[in-house]
């Protein structure tokens, strides 16, 4: 095997033991804005200018025409998250919650080697933003009590405090990828595709007050870190239609996923969670030879998979987890970003970017969004690249989700209880709480540092000689 063939799965291997991180910032519901430092800088506008090996992430096609280089980088997340309540919520603890654990780590790293003047290929490692909510024990819901009828005051639910009466909650949802890539120049078209390996890390805590609802109740929370792994395929094209103006669009199948088994009775279809499909657009223009404007458009599909997209209403009894059961009422998302790259000197290129992307959760899901409240709208960044050596650069990014908020009416699911001995039975149905609502809430920070190194041309080593 060749030398630097052993280094990429090495590399690939390890960093893929710990890519899959539980940030809770994002961009365009639970996927990242960008994937190395360069990406982020732009806002996620580069897919039309790929000028790094983490390209392959992006747009497979845009391989083609690098030099030999490797990749490392690390993003630093510092999200903030939480709900508060208006009113008389059932469901939720009262007030103003906020979750905790402030900061994760996001490693990526790629590799890409020419194969001739007109082909090359590569693998890229790299991380989904993931769904992390943290809520302490001593955010204490209330029990619930039923009117006092005859003497008898029947509980309807217990609570071992926590938001939800079932403990400490929340949902840590982790994501890691691995593409092998390969892309071919046809002219003035490129054209690339990149098979990708996936793995999911999901726990669920502090919802065992709400088993009721669950088709398995066993198999519904507080079961610790179950895996879920599968796969798809990445591909790209790349047209350059003049020497200064590039065109691309890229996309991804839906990464196919086993069923996470020990959540089997929370999630639609019995634990089933696919990584849904994406679609990318974009254009980059030279306006002069050392500023560069691009603009890209994005389409997640998060409604085509059950366990995000089907309507959070009503919560029956054994209704979660069933088949095509209530989801998280998430819909497609469409995002658009800008950004401008100024080679300023030799040196040194400075980067800026916008990015807006379209909400996923509806309003009237703010109840359940509380444990996955993914819901990012406005986005800067800025960045910089300094060539350290002749072979070394150093990428540094820095993304601002400015904060954004949705707000619904409480969803109250079925109850049903008696007020035994006595000949009364009661049954409430599943309804949206008029005397309640709920926000939910998110803004984060961002911090990337990439550092990349490009072998000399002609060399085989698989290690630096020199930086």
């Amino acid at each position: 095997m060749h030398k630097s063939v052993r280094l990429s799965l090495l590399i690939t291997l390890s960093a893929l033991a710990f890519a899959a991180a539980d940030p809770a910032s994002a961009a365009d519901g639970y996927f990242l804005i960008g994937y190395g430092a360069r990406q982020k800088a732009l806002a996620g506008a580069d897919v039309a200018d790929s000028q790094d090996a983490m390209a392959l992430s992006v747009n497979p096609a845009g391989i083609v025409g690098l030099e030999r280089q490797f990749q490392v980088g690390m993003t630093a997340l510092l999200p903030e998250r939480g709900y508060s309540t208006q009113g008389m919520p059932v469901v939720l603890a009262r007030g103003n919650v906020r979750s905790e654990r402030p900061i994760f780590p996001v490693p990526n790293d790629a590799y890409v080697e020419p194969i001739d003047a007109d082909s090359a290929w590569g693998y890229a490692s790299y991380a989904n933003g993931g769904i992390n909510t943290a809520y302490s024990f001593w955010n204490f819901k209330q029990p619930i009590f039923a009117p006092t009828i005859g003497g008898v005051t029947p509980l309807i639910a217990p609570s071992f405090g926590g938001p939800f009466g079932g403990g400490f909650a929340g949902v840590d949802l982790e994501q890691g990828f691995v593409s092998v890539g390969y892309a071919r120049r046809f002219g003035s078209v490129s054209v690339g595709v990149a098979p990708t390996a996936a793995v999911q890390i999901l726990k669920v805590q502090g919802l065992r007050t709400l088993a009721v609802y669950s088709s398995n109740r066993f198999e519904f929370s507080d079961n610790g870190y179950d895996w879920s792994v599968g796969g798809g395929v990445r591909a790209g094209v790349e047209w350059r239609a003049t020497k200064e103006l590039r065109f691309a669009f890229a996309g991804s199948t839906p990464m196919f996923m086993s069923a996470f088994g020990k959540y089997s009775g929370l999630l639609t279809n019995a634990g089933s969670f696919d990584i849904p499909a994406n679609l990318t657009a974009g254009a980059a223009y030279d306006v002069l030879p050392n500023l560069t404007l691009m603009a890209d458009w994005k389409h997640i599909f998060y409604s085509a998979i059950p366990a995000l997209g089907n309507s959070s209403f009503p919560i029956l009894p054994s209704s979660l987890g069933s088949p095509d059961g209530p989801g998280f009422d998430w819909r497609d998302t469409d995002s658009v970003a800008v950004g401008v790259e100024w080679r300023a000197t030799k040196d040194i290129a400075l980067r800026a970017g916008y990015h807006h992307s379209s909400n996923p959760i509806r309003a009237r899901a703010a109840t359940l969004a509380v444990l996955a409240p993914a819901i990012g709208e406005h986005f800067i960044a800025g960045g910089f690249s300094y060539q350290a050596t002749q072979n070394s650069s150093i990428d540094f990014a820095t993304v601002y989700q400015f904060k954004n908020s949705i707000t619904g009416l409480e969803d109250v699911p079925f109850v049903a209880f008696s007020y035994a001995p006595l000949p009364i039975a009661v049954a409430i149905p599943a309804h949206y709480n008029t005397n309640a609502t709920v926000t939910t809430w998110l803004r984060g920070l961002e911090f990337a540092l990439s550092w990349t190194y490009k072998f000399d041309p002609g060399t085989t080593n698989w290690l630096p000689t020199h930086l």
